[in-house]
């Protein structure tokens, strides 16, 4: 079940205008963050790096806060949204979690910057804003658990639910470590070359997984 979006107060109006302000806000605030961090970033930088002034950024949020959790959303919502584009959750094939995979490394490759940010950043977000922001990644990890979860329904992966979980927890998390841990990663292998080690681990965990289950484990 979807969790109510939290809304943010804006004196102005205008939908589009409301969105335009909010999406420039969202961009300087994430090259500021990533600076100084959520702390030491005052209303007046994040005005100046959004091209307005400090009275005009008051029209579209009340606090800092605002600015922080409006990012998080927005970062989560790329995320998903791409994600909803490139993941087939129909076909339930290894091939289509390949796919899946390389296409979701792709986003956070993109995406580097600003979900470091919001993963530094996070533990900031006000009591009411936290769990939605929480709750929207749990919704995406789901999406490869749907990914993976038809391929043991189509015979291509024998696991029980408790792998499966696992399995769509480690992919998500993956594909954060290439932006974590980049000042090492990127240094060592391509984008390509990080993927397809990674796909080739997990899948040999997989199959490990699967030998296990078939031969006394618990299903």
């Amino acid at each position: 079940m979807l969790m109510k979006k939290r809304e943010v107060q804006a004196s102005v109006k205008d939908e589009r205008l409301v969105k335009k302000r909010r999406d420039q806000m969202i961009k300087g605030a994430v090259t500021l963050f990533k600076q100084k961090g959520f702390h030491r970033t005052t209303t007046r930088e994040i005005a100046r790096a959004s091209g307005f002034s400090i009275g005009t950024l008051y029209e579209y949020i009340r606090t800092k806060e605002d600015v922080l959790y409006l990012v998080c959303d927005s970062i989560y919502d790329e995320v998903r949204d791409r994600l909803q584009e490139n993941l087939d959750t129909n076909q339930g094939t290894l091939e289509s979690l390949k796919v899946g995979i390389a296409n979701y490394f792709k986003v956070m490759d993109d995406l580097q910057d600003e979900v470091l940010v919001m993963y530094q950043e996070v533990k900031s977000l006000t009591k009411d804003a936290l769990p939605y922001v929480l709750k929207k990644e749990i919704e995406m990890v789901g999406m490869f658990e749907d990914v993976i979860q038809r391929c043991v329904e189509n015979g291509e992966l024998d696991l029980d639910e408790k792998h499966v979980k696992i399995i769509a927890h480690d992919i998500f998390v993956q594909g954060q470590m290439w932006g974590f841990r980049r000042w090492a990663l990127q240094k060592l292998y391509t984008l390509e070359e990080y993927t397809e080690l990674q796909t080739e681990l997990l899948f040999k965990g997989i199959k490990g997984s699967e030998m296990k289950l078939g031969t006394g484990g618990t299903k």
